[in-house]
């Protein structure tokens, strides 16, 4: 199936969303981790798209959707979610299922525990915990706020391949693509990664987002937590924690990978196809 591209208005921002399937069909929202984008869902959206109508947003300062005002003050998950919402609206979207990776699993978390409470009906965490260890968080902040640059596409693909190695293994077509939808060209002539370095601002300006117990505590949402084996973000004593709380959902560990899972093999896939059902 192919995607479409799909632009909508969220407040004084502009939101980029790949759509995959028939929009009367039940709503899955996937969204991505956070220096990524919502392309990065193809293989699990085209498959799942049979079933449902599939929307892959890019988050503000990533992919296609716009940047923050200067400072990255909007790199919060009030923001992230205020445009969620927006984007909900603008498909008259009711009841949904919520697929996130890494930072996208915490915006679900926030949601399914407040202004989507009624709504998200089915949820499913890739990778990521109420709280996060500082190596985790420091090995992702030490690439996102030094963007590379280089000079061309072949060298931005390697690095794309090495930076993101915890990925575990990934056919030739998921990375190709990775650095076609990655890739955007500098001012003078380069090529750098598509986002806005200023989201590392989600580590120092809006610290108190990456702590939400709180809030994992009250998601009553049918859940699903995914973790890769070696995972540097959400240790193993944290994702047993969870199974204990909140909505108690069972935990399925992803062998020979780290941070996070891609949910592009037909095993991933075939778990997400009967957890959502």
């Amino acid at each position: 199936m192919i995607p479409r591209s799909t632009y909508v208005t969220a407040g004084r921002h502009e939101m980029h969303v790949t759509e995959w399937g028939d929009p009367s069909k039940p709503a899955l929202v996937m969204w991505h981790g956070l220096a990524r984008t919502g392309r990065d869902f193809d293989e699990a959206a085209t498959a799942l798209s049979d079933s449902y109508f599939v929307i892959c947003p890019d988050t503000l300062g990533r992919g296609l959707s716009s940047w923050s005002a200067p400072g990255g003050g909007d790199y919060s998950y009030a923001t992230f979610g205020a445009t969620a919402l927006a984007v909900l609206d603008h498909y008259g979207i009711g009841e949904l299922r919520w697929i996130g990776t890494s930072m996208g699993g915490l915006l679900g978390v926030t949601l399914a525990a407040g202004a989507l409470k009624d709504r998200i009906t089915h949820l499913v965490i890739n990778d990521i915990g109420p709280d996060i260890p500082e190596a985790g968080t420091g090995r992702i902040a030490s690439y996102v706020g030094n963007p590379p640059v280089y000079d061309t596409v072949a060298e931005l693909e390697a690095w794309l391949r090495s930076n993101y190695a915890p990925f575990g293994r990934n056919s030739e077509a998921f990375w190709r693509r990775m650095a076609d939808t990655s890739t955007r060209r500098t001012d003078a002539g380069k090529v750098t990664v598509h986002y806005d370095p200023l989201i590392v601002t989600q580590f120092t300006l809006h610290k108190g987002d990456l702590d939400v117990w709180d809030k994992y505590d009250a998601v009553t949402a049918k859940t699903l937590l995914l973790r890769g084996e070696t995972s540097d973000v959400l240790s193993a004593a944290t994702a047993e924690t969870m199974t204990t709380r909140g909505p108690k959902p069972r935990l399925v560990t992803m062998p020979d990978c780290g941070h996070a899972p891609t949910l592009t093999s037909a095993a991933e896939i075939e778990m997400l196809w009967d957890f959502l059902a």
